[in-house]
């Protein structure tokens, strides 16, 4: 008899819809933090290649495509810290706090100091002063402090992570392999 009660005043409940948002609960605390820098959403020529150290190559930033005198938006909202040429190609830097975004080749429309607001235009894409010329491509960076980071994940397209299929089980501890010495031994090994 209680099993059948259990059942009676269980079925109601499962007819009753569940917004998808209370099933999943880590997408709804996911928060994308920032804006492309151009609309609509731009390929990704080239993706971000962290260096080895201060002065070791790398590509420091992501190359988005896109047209010649194309807007270019503040991917985040703060205060231009630079507006103007370096070596020779036109850059904007826009703080935000200990963090900072750069878009180049960009002909400025901001000017230092300026505060703006995210998806505020910044300036116009050039092709001249580009490395993907002929075509028009803008270099998108991020740093914090002098580290630099992978700008896609501003807007939430950054790379891939793959996530264990049972994150609460603990990870075995495995002992590294290592091949038996004597079958790999090189003939003149022994005279050492």
């Amino acid at each position: 008899m209680r099993a059948l009660l259990g059942v009676v005043l269980l079925v109601p409940l499962l007819a009753v819809p569940v917004p998808v948002a209370a099933l999943d609960s880590d997408r709804s605390t996911e928060v994308v933090e920032g804006v492309w820098p151009l609309a609509p959403e731009p390929e990704v020529v080239r993706g971000f290649e962290p260096p080895a150290g201060p002065y070791a190559p790398g590509h420091r930033g992501v190359d988005l495509a896109g047209v010649a005198g194309q807007p270019v938006l503040a991917a985040l909202p703060g205060t231009v810290g630079f507006a103007g040429s370096i070596g020779g190609k036109p850059v904007v830097t826009v703080l935000h706090g200990g963090r900072r975004t750069t878009y180049e080749p960009v002909v400025a429309t901001v000017s230092r100091g300026q505060q703006v607001a995210a998806g505020e235009v910044l300036g116009r894409l050039t092709v001249l002063d580009g490395h993907c010329f002929p075509a028009a491509c803008l270099h998108w960076g991020l740093l914090e402090g002098e580290t630099y980071l992978d700008p896609l994940t501003l807007v939430d397209a950054g790379p891939v992570r793959l996530l264990p299929l049972w994150r609460d089980d603990p990870r075995p501890t495995r002992t590294p392999w290592t091949p038996p010495l004597e079958q790999w031994r090189r003939p003149l090994d022994w005279l050492a």
